[in-house]
């Protein structure tokens, strides 16, 4: 299974990418919410399949149900929400480079709610140059930010939180719970399925079957592909290579996605979005040095 790893890691790159051209697409024909569920329930389908599999699921985990719906807000529903209204406003590589910042939120909730995390000179040098990119999406200090629509750039952020404080929300109360990552996906995924049933407006849903492209791009890009194999695809890079090593995949989809929004769908690109992008993967790779760094005095032996 080695020899699939590193494939498997450049494919879940492009997968998460490719999302935000598809989500241009969708939000166009239909509304961000009605996206955000077709979106879950296409990619619930291979995860519940492979769960089903697997023997992933117990009965013994409804005493956690509490956690896995709050898990289901914060890693899927929000998160997925915001991104999609984001896409919306802005074009599909802005959006793309903002996801890239997702690291730096992750981190800085950490900081803030668990006790283990400490910053040092590395992790703040990482976060300055990261949000520096951030801002020169955003660029506030433009009367017209240069077509740049600073609530799409809130809502990626808002995003982006949400996912950060998924990430703590599970460290906290789901770490050390008898739960495969594959249980968990399952029922993080349902949860939200479920929820997006009973709170989403229906009327006009089915407008995205009069647009072929963006059809395909929502069931193939966003949901079976964008949702459901990109978490298999996540937690087998996750058990093969680490956690840490895994997460370097998050350098890739930045760059697809500016590449698709500039080469195929030919979106105005300036030189600020490319210093931008510059700025968040340096931020992000510093900021992990730092978090290596601090590491490596636990893990070596004890003198």
């Amino acid at each position: 299974m080695k020899k699939f790893v590193y494939p498997a890691f450049v494919l879940l790159g492009i997968v998460w990418g490719s999302n935000f051209i598809f989500m241009k697409w969708a939000t166009e024909t239909i509304s961000p919410l009605q996206t955000v569920l077709l979106r879950v329930l296409f990619g619930f389908v291979p995860v519940l399949i492979l769960a089903l599999s697997r023997c992933a699921l117990k009965w013994s985990h409804a005493r956690y149900a509490h956690h896995f719906l709050v898990m289901s807000l914060l890693a899927t529903t929000f998160y997925y929400l915001a991104f999609a209204k984001g896409a919306a406003l802005l074009p599909s590589g802005i959006a793309g480079m903002l996801s890239g910042a997702i690291p730096l939120f992750s981190f800085m909730t950490a900081c803030l709610f668990l006790q283990q995390e400490q910053i040092n000179r590395l992790s703040v040098a990482g976060l300055i140059i990261g949000f520096v990119g951030v801002l020169l999406i955003a660029r506030p200090w433009s009367s017209n930010g240069d077509g740049i629509d600073i609530n799409g750039v809130v809502y990626m952020i808002g995003g982006s939180l949400s996912l950060g404080c998924s990430f703590v929300y599970a460290k906290r109360f789901l770490v050390n719970k008898d739960l495969s990552p594959l249980a968990l996906s399952t029922y993080q995924i349902g949860l939200a399925l479920l929820v997006l049933v009973f709170t989403t407006d229906l009327q006009g849903i089915e407008r995205i079957s009069n647009n072929p492209r963006a059809l395909a791009g929502l069931v193939f890009g966003l949901g079976i592909l964008g949702t459901g194999v990109a978490y298999i695809l996540y937690y087998f890079l996750v058990q093969h290579l680490g956690a840490i090593r895994a997460s370097g995949v998050t350098y890739i989809p930045p760059v697809v996605a500016m590449g698709i929004s500039a080469l195929l769908v030919h979106e105005p690109l300036h030189i600020n979005d490319l210093l931008a992008l510059v700025c968040i993967i340096a931020g992000v790779y510093i900021l992990q040095l730092g978090k290596s760094t601090q590491s490596r005095p636990s893990t070596s032996p004890s003198s």
